[in-house]
């Protein structure tokens, strides 16, 4: 027993030493006795000498195993010691890192220690120091309004550990969030990002505070105010008053008027007003409303919103002086003679207190009997007599119903349809000593002018309705204003939401479907939203995915809308290439027709000169003489060569001009040589066929600069055409004048002339012309004329009339070809200027 208690001790480190200490005693006791010999008795030991050391050597055998345990003892210990240092270093440094990874500033004060900084890792928040220095001196940093927020809540937290959690915003518009907590004796102030719906959050409730601000100075204002608001809840009741309303319905305060619903208005105008609130609409009214003890005319305006009405009442300022009736201030009088409405004032017993020159002319009353005042009903009665009132079916009625507004609280606009024809807009409108100020406006002209506009509108509606093209028109601020019916077919929109009046970027997403080149949409785009003061038309065309061509363009309007129109132009163009590639095969073998028949003619050229060298050898008597049918049949081939070697020469002058290859000779030309010469080669078909000529040159058109050869021969040829189709007996006229820097010829006969169906085609190439009178031709000369005058730079014309004769007239420069004028191109077609009329004189 003993032995287990020793054990036990053992265990425990101070147990260990107070056993060694107790055996070192023993041993230095039992030491010491031996030494001595005497002084000490030990009883237990006896007196031999050998026990006494046994014990002795037990005593110290027992004091070292007893050392060594302690000693073992100890080491494990501190083995254990250091393992737990080692675990709570790394528990301290993951913590360390768990606390860094977070973005945040975290802080920490402990009792009668310095403020501690646990992590500083927060970076990137607009306004946040960068720094812990700066980061504590909040007031630097933080908006007035965060700081003043922040700072008590962090006094509360000290003073009694009370928690906290803010939303704090920067100077530079940045929000935190602010957390504040007590842990283990210790105030703790955390600040976070503020992310995601907790930034949607800071945002709210700096928009709460701003709105709340704004709410309590709109308040502060409307408490200011001498007149009456209040507002008023979905249910009826009124939820706030400003304080000239409680003045104005004598409560003691806003409680009373909550409690006891205290309303400014009567029950007969609180439904007037909710009838009209029922429907969205805004209400306003002059009443008469009590206030104290007076009753007073007040313009009352509500307006609804979505939970609540708010309502304002105006006093209405008497327009009389309190000396009595009828004394109004002189420029009443004046300012409202001047206006052309007309304005009567009546008092509170109908009577005619004032009225204006515009009354007394609208009426056509005497301006004597106005001034002495007459009632309102004798003015009624008057003008009926006068049969200046409109047409009713009860007058006595209708009359009544008028005199009655007196004693109403309000009134309410009329029209009257005079007998005349006029249309008066009557506006009436109470005044503060119960009479009524009566406004009549004469709407005839108004309403004229809106039917008139109505109408335009109407045919301007149809008219584009009628339109194939796409008509758009969008207004200043880019929204649909107006379009027909041919815009939604052509880009297959529905009429009713382009009746909506969409925006042109709604307009454009719904068209691209059909079309989708950005750069066009864009350029449409800007062209409609552009605010410059240079806008510009441009159009362009858009090839669809549907395979349709469309013309588009773009219009600036000058009252700053933009007008777009889309015209389907696939038909067209496919046409319009049919048209391109026949008229391109048509020009081309107009080409090849004309080579052949130059290649042809000169091919024919040198036979038929071999016919005329010959005939005219055997026309000389030196080959021997021949009978008078042999002279006749060698005269028929003599002529008809030469007529076939003309045309020949024909065809190879309007060969040589269509190859560009013909050049004139510019030359001063005399006017009389030049048509004496043209004269001689139809002077025998002339006298044939019995014809005079008349020949007329004017002084200033005595010569110019021209191509002789060239002039010759179109006066040559004018005048064989007029031979030709001229009738025996008739007179054929040349004639020369001077027109600024053109000279102007003029060939007219008096033959069968030329119909009107067939002038478009008299200068054609081959169009011979009239084939009633017998004339047989190759129908070369007129197309000759035209080609050789357009080389000169000139022009030629044709005026014609059946049975009345011809008038063909050459223009040519005087000074020669301009410079700048195109020389005659190839042959494509007739250009020449044509007119049909009867024959100049």
């Amino acid at each position: 027993m003993q032995f287990a208690t020793l054990t036990r001790l053992a265990r425990k480190p101070y147990g260990l030493a107070a056993l060694a200490t107790a055996s070192f005693a023993c041993v230095l006791l039992l030491a010491a006795s031996v030494t001595s010999g005497a002084g000490f008795n030990l009883p237990l030991l006896g007196d031999q000498a050998g026990i006494l050391l046994g014990a002795t050597v037990a005593a110290l055998v027992i004091a070292g195993g007893i050392g060594w345990m302690a000693f073992d003892r100890l080491r494990s210990k501190e083995s254990q010691s250091r393992a737990e240092i080692t675990a709570l270093k790394r528990s301290l440094t993951a913590a360390d890192s768990v606390i860094r990874s977070e973005p945040q500033v975290l802080l920490y004060w402990e009792q009668d220690k310095p403020l501690a900084v646990a992590a500083y890792t927060l970076h990137g928040i607009p306004g946040l120091p960068d720094s812990p220095e700066k980061f504590l001196r909040f007031g630097n940093w933080l908006e007035p309004a965060s700081a003043a927020a922040l700072k008590p809540a962090i006094d509360a937290l000290f003073a009694s550990g009370h928690p906290f959690n803010l939303i704090v915003r920067t100077t530079a518009d940045g929000h935190l969030e602010a957390e504040g907590r007590t842990s283990g004796g210790r105030a703790i102030l955390r600040f976070r990002d503020v992310a995601g719906h907790r930034d949607e959050v800071a945002r709210i409730m700096a928009q709460h505070q701003r709105l709340a601000r704004e709410v309590r100075a709109s308040r502060a204002l409307l408490d200011a105010l001498p007149i009456p608001v209040w507002l008023r809840a979905k249910d009826g009741r009124i939820t706030w008053v400003n304080n000239a309303y409680v003045r104005a319905v004598e409560a003691r305060g806003r409680s009373e008027v909550h409690e006891r619903q205290i309303e400014l208005l009567e029950q007969r105008q609180r439904r007037n007003a909710a009838r009209v609130l029922a429907r969205g609409e805004g209400y306003r009214d002059r009443l008469h409303l009590i206030v104290g003890r007076d009753r007073r005319l007040f313009d009352v305006t509500m307006l609804p919103f979505d939970e609540a009405t708010a309502a304002v009442a105006v006093e209405v300022p008497s327009l009389e002086k309190p000396q009595g009736e009828g004394e109004r201030p002189q420029f009443y009088d004046s300012t409202l003679n001047r206006v052309a409405t007309a304005v009567a004032v009546f008092n509170d017993r109908q009577q005619l207190v004032f009225f204006n020159e515009a009354f007394r002319k609208l009426w056509r009353l005497d301006e004597a009997w106005l001034k002495s005042r007459p009632s309102a009903g004798a003015i009624l009665d008057r003008l009926r007599e006068l049969g200046r009132l409109p047409q009713v079916v009860n007058y006595a009625e209708w009359k009544e119903n008028i005199l009655d507004a007196y004693a109403s609280p309000s009134v309410s606009d009329d029209t009257w349809s005079l007998p005349d024809g006029r249309t008066l807009q009557v506006r009436p409108e109470k005044n503060s000593d119960g009479g009524i100020t009566y406004l009549f406006i004469d709407d005839t002209d108004r309403l004229a002018l809106e039917r008139e506009i109505n109408a335009l509108v109407n045919v301007q509606r149809e008219t584009l309705d009628t339109l194939k093209e796409g008509v758009a028109v969008f207004g200043t601020d880019g929204r649909l204003k107006l379009f027909n019916a041919a815009l939604a077919e052509i880009w297959d929109l529905p009429k009713r939401a382009l009746a909506e009046h969409p925006h042109i970027d709604a307009f454009i997403e719904q068209s691209r479907p059909l079309y989708d080149d950005p750069a066009i949409w864009n350029r449409l785009n800007h062209s409609v939203t552009s605010i410059s003061e240079h806008r510009e038309e441009f159009t362009g065309q858009m090839m669809r995915s549907n395979e349709t061509l469309i013309d588009y363009a773009a219009m600036p309007l000058p009252d700053g809308a933009t007008l777009l129109t889309f015209s389907d132009v696939t038909n067209a163009k496919r046409y319009e290439r049919m048209l391109e590639e026949r008229n391109a095969a048509l020009v081309a073998a107009d080409r090849i027709k004309n080579a052949f028949i130059s290649h042809v003619s000169y091919k024919l050229r040198t036979p038929l000169t071999s016919i005329i060298g010959f005939s005219e050898m055997l026309s000389n008597p030196i080959i021997g003489p021949l009978n008078d049918k042999q002279e006749e049949y060698l005269a028929d081939i003599s002529n008809s060569s030469k007529e076939l070697l003309t045309t020949i020469d024909d065809i190879l002058t309007l060969a040589s001009i269509d190859a560009g290859s013909m050049d004139l000779k510019l030359a001063s030309i005399d006017v009389s040589t030049v048509i004496d010469a043209a004269i001689v080669g139809v002077r025998e078909a002339a006298s044939h066929s019995r014809l005079s000529l008349s020949i007329g040159v004017a002084d200033d058109a005595r010569s110019f600069i021209g191509d002789e050869a060239r002039v010759r021969q179109i006066l040559f040829n004018l005048l064989s055409n007029a031979v030709s189709f001229s009738k025996p007996g008739d007179t054929i006229e040349i004639n020369c004048r001077r027109d600024s820097e053109m000279v102007v010829f003029t060939v007219a006969d008096e033959g069968v002339g030329i119909a009107k169906d067939d002038l478009w085609r008299v200068f054609d190439r081959f169009e011979s012309g009239n084939h009633s009178a017998g004339h047989r031709g190759a129908g070369l000369g007129l197309s000759i004329v035209k080609s050789l005058v357009e080389l000169h730079g000139g022009t030629v014309t044709l005026e014609s009339e059946p049975n009345l004769g011809t008038r063909v007239t050459v223009r040519l420069p005087a000074n020669g070809r301009p410079d700048k004028a195109d020389p005659a191109l190839p042959y494509e077609g007739p250009a020449a200027q044509l007119s049909a009329g009867s024959k100049s004189a």
